[in-house]
């Protein structure tokens, strides 16, 4: 890139701090705004970006007032009439949706895209992670901190690149993946699209989008219109028969499992992964159909021992299915869990790995449009744990809605259920018949996991 100075506006996001840390990488100068402070933009300030909170175009460094050698990449989730965002644009700056960014980054790339509206961040760093330890190289730009790596970027030599395709205002549109990975596309961001119909669509046309003699690896039973015929169609599955599946699963002790996965050249037999959950079984099988599809494009064979070595050695993403206590009187996990598919994957989950205990689910909903639009399917979900706490709603970049509050699903909740503001919710689980507790949601819930963890540290 021929300039040397990139501003992020966002730059706290999680995709938006891995392109922060790229850039600061290859030795550009890196500094941005954020309407929040938070352990990423501290952590970005650590390894020399400048980083301000304040919408102020005074606060932005004066070696990034050049538009000549400075390039603007922004988050979607940044309004049109920011500030900052409005002197870029009305001044001449290069400025770049972080999307088109990635796009340009992954040129001259084999790129193993994982796309779905749950599932993705996890099987993205498994990508990311197999790839490693069966090739020792590989690049990553992830969309959650993966404890294997210790961040959301990673660079090793070689071409492949690991991409979490995010569905979020079309962004994973700006990718052309030589393996695609789709895990799910239920109906979400519904205030981007409007219908399901129209998320299905931009699932269709991002698998359109795969370059020729590549590869597409599709959750089987999932519904959407393959015309690219120019690529091959696999189907993974948890332990349904298909192209890549598990069988033989068996629980062998505090959420973990031992499976063989079948795949069309044979059967890695014996596998066990290092994060618990039948969810993450499946996950780790559309991962492995991945490297398998980039494997079969190099000419090779994927080493048994090495994938079950990657497998097990696999420590997972911050907040998916991130334990903090685990002992016989509680249990605490927290989970980045927003859509009600993925809250009644991760509590059936749960169900399975502590049988008989009694779970206790707390929530706060992501966004005035997603409650509106699924209040009653979040109610269902829910009301697969035996008790509820809801938080009120985090609006994220949207304006509160005229009667969309959590009211509206815990008078659904079919279990007892009750609201608490966020300052209050340690102390409320401090004061409750807790057994195996779960906290959800992708707002700020996860600034309590701490003082949760403490709560149910010394119930224990």
């Amino acid at each position: 890139m021929e300039r040397k100075s990139v501003y992020f506006l966002g730059i706290g996001g999680i995709g938006m701090s891995a392109l922060a840390r790229y850039f600061l990488h290859e030795g550009c100068r890196v500094a941005g705004y954020d309407r929040t402070r938070t352990a990423l933009t501290d952590a970005l300030a650590t390894e020399g970006a400048a980083v301000h909170y304040e919408d102020d175009i005074r606060q932005i460094p004066a070696e990034f007032l050049d538009p000549a050698h400075t390039i603007v990449v922004y988050t979607p989730a940044v309004p049109q009439d920011h500030g900052e965002y409005t002197y870029f644009r009305e001044h001449g700056f290069r400025i770049e949706k972080r999307s088109q960014m990635l796009g340009h980054l992954s040129e001259g790339k084999y790129v193993l895209a994982v796309a779905g509206t749950h599932g993705k961040t996890t099987t993205s760093t498994l990508v990311a992670w197999l790839d490693r330890v069966l090739t020792g190289g590989g690049s990553a730009f992830l969309g959650g901190l993966s404890k294997n790596f210790g961040g959301n970027l990673v660079l090793g030599t070689g071409k492949r690149l690991a991409v979490e395709a995010d569905e979020f205002d079309r962004s994973f549109l700006r990718l052309y993946p030589d393996v695609a990975v789709v895990t799910s596309a239920d109906a979400d961001h519904l205030d981007i699209y409007g219908t399901h119909e129209a998320v299905k669509e931009a699932f269709a046309q991002f698998i359109r989008q795969i370059r020729p003699d590549g590869y597409l690896v599709i959750k089987q039973g999932l519904d959407l219109e393959i015309d690219n015929s120019e690529i091959t169609v696999y189907r993974y599955a948890y332990d349904t028969p298909c192209d890549f599946y598990a069988r033989n699963v068996e629980l062998i002790g505090g959420g973990h499992y031992r499976y063989d996965i079948v795949t069309p050249s044979g059967v890695i037999e014996g596998c066990t992964l290092g994060i618990p959950g039948w969810v993450n079984i499946e996950n780790s099988v559309g991962a492995v159909a991945a490297v398998w599809c980039a494997a079969q494009f190099g000419g090779q064979e994927l080493d048994a021992d090495r994938v079950r070595e990657a497998l097990a050695s696999f420590s997972g993403v911050k907040r998916r299915f991130e334990f903090y206590v685990n002992t016989p009187k509680q249990v605490y996990m927290d989970d980045y869990a927003h859509h009600p598919r993925e809250l009644a994957a991760t509590l059936t989950s749960v169900r399975q790995m502590f049988p008989g205990r009694r779970i206790t689910a707390l929530f706060q909903p992501h966004l005035y449009t997603r409650t509106r639009d699924l209040y009653a399917e979040f109610a269902e979900a829910l009301s697969h744990a035996d008790e509820v706490v809801l938080l009120p709603i985090y609006p994220a970049r949207e304006e509160p809605i005229e009667g969309i509050t959590s009211e509206i699903i815990a008078e659904r909740v079919t279990v007892p259920c009750r609201i608490v503001p966020r300052e209050e919710l340690a102390a409320t689980v401090a004061g409750m018949d807790t057994d195996v507790v779960i906290s959800f949601g992708a707002g700020n819930i996860d600034a309590c996991c701490e003082a949760l963890a403490e709560v149910l540290k010394r119930k224990s």
